[in-house]
């Protein structure tokens, strides 16, 4: 083969420098493809305690391993040569359109895990066109929230407590404000045993111990966040000092029964999501109490350890109260081809909750904006590679459980 030297306008096709990124926030952003990177990001600019409250669940957290493995286990059965020029990722979900297939699961004590808190999750969200649910012990208010995404759909996510007074009186402040949605959660009688937290001393707000402190060293920025900001609390509530599990066998009552539900539901004007459905029972139960839909859900693994896989229940529940309520699904979905594949198996709809959370540790509003970003071209991809044009063509023929063995 005869070889030349390269000439240098031969080289220069070959030789485009990308400008370098002046801001480190979009830089580090940039370098994020998957929500796993975004997890490994989030840990470095955390602090432990913080970090291992969003992302740990409880006891031997085999709950949480399990959910994740159910979405591993699938495999796609993709149809070819079909026109999937133009994917259209857009759902109904409660009377309403969203543009992706997934909204903002409710989280508490969002402004520990980085300053923004649910101010970032709220606007990141009223962007994307997909609803944005508060929680009870979120760290941001029902007012603030309704004031920094009006434009937003914002849900409200309720825990029943003892002092029913207080709890109702958050209803009509959330009502007032505009929420459309009551997310009532069902699934915490009492507080799960979340070992990460206790091994951690988890407190709200944080305790400096010398343990803490020696964590914080390589995360300064956390820090300055933390103590130049207005001091973490519970909007919904008074300031609290104790542990996160003390607050909430304190808070939350034992004694709620389907009773209670179909009375919350009369004192709601806007639609009613039962959140932490883990029985095809229960979800019959709940649709003859005339809610609006089921969210299958475990908590995320943080309750009750060995408890059912929300995606394995999807099918069964779907089967049953399909026709009457809409049928929604969160924990362990860390991927866009988690979403669709629950779609598939005949969900509405899906919520996230750490893969956002994740996002705002990473790099605050613009972090969950990239979280939803990469969440949506996921979407995009898979059920382009699927063959198909809109979530209404994803049939169950399109996904199968991989069989172990």
């Amino acid at each position: 083969m005869k070889r030349r030297v390269p000439k240098p306008h031969d080289l220069a096709p070959l030789m485009r420098f990308k400008p370098p990124t002046l801001d480190a926030t979009t830089r580090r952003l940039e370098r994020c493809h998957t929500i796993a990177d975004l997890r490994a990001v989030a840990k470095r600019r955390t602090p432990r305690a913080a970090f291992d409250y969003t992302d740990g669940s409880a006891d031997g957290e085999v709950t949480l391993a399990r959910a994740r493995q159910a979405f591993a286990d699938i495999t796609f059965h993709p149809a070819i040569l079909r026109d999937v020029s133009k994917v259209d990722p857009s759902v109904q979900v409660l009377g309403r359109t969203s543009a992706l297939p997934f909204g903002i699961a409710p989280t508490g004590f969002t402004r520990m895990m980085q300053t923004e808190g649910e101010i970032a999750g709220a606007t990141a969200a009223e962007a994307a066109g997909i609803p944005y649910a508060l929680s009870t012990m979120g760290t941001t208010s029902i007012e603030d929230v309704a004031v920094a995404a009006p434009h937003g759909r914002n849900w409200f996510q309720l825990y029943m407590w003892k002092d029913r007074d207080r709890s109702m009186a958050l209803v009509e402040r959330a009502a007032a404000a505009g929420f459309d949605t009551l997310l009532v959660t069902v699934d915490v009688p009492v507080a799960g045993n979340r070992l990460r937290d206790v091994r951690n001393g988890m407190t709200i707000p944080p305790t400096l111990t010398p343990r803490t402190v020696v964590n914080a060293i390589p995360r300064p920025a956390w820090w300055v966040n933390f103590l130049t900001t207005e001091p973490l609390s519970f909007a919904s509530l008074d300031r609290w000092s104790g542990t996160v599990a003390e607050l909430l066998t304190t808070m939350f009552d034992p004694t709620v029964t389907y009773q209670d539900l179909a009375w919350i539901k009369s004192q709601w004007p806007g639609k009613v999501v039962v959140k932490g459905v883990q029985t095809v029972d229960d979800a019959r139960r709940c649709a003859d109490v005339g809610v609006d839909a089921v969210l299958l859900s475990n908590h995320g693994g943080r309750q009750l350890d060995r408890a059912p896989v929300p995606f394995h229940l999807l099918p069964d529940v779907v089967r049953e109260v399909g026709k009457d309520v809409e049928v929604h699904l969160d924990t362990g979905i860390t991927s866009g081809q988690d979403i669709v594949a629950a779609l598939a198996c005949g969900a509405t709809f899906t919520l996230i909750g750490r893969a956002y959370l994740y996002g705002l540790m990473a790099g605050g509003r613009a972090g969950v904006d990239r979280a939803i970003t990469i969440l949506s071209s996921e979407i995009v991809r898979t059920m382009g590679l699927l063959g198909v044009q809109s979530v209404e063509e994803l049939t169950p023929a399109h996904v199968s459980r991989w069989q172990r063995g």
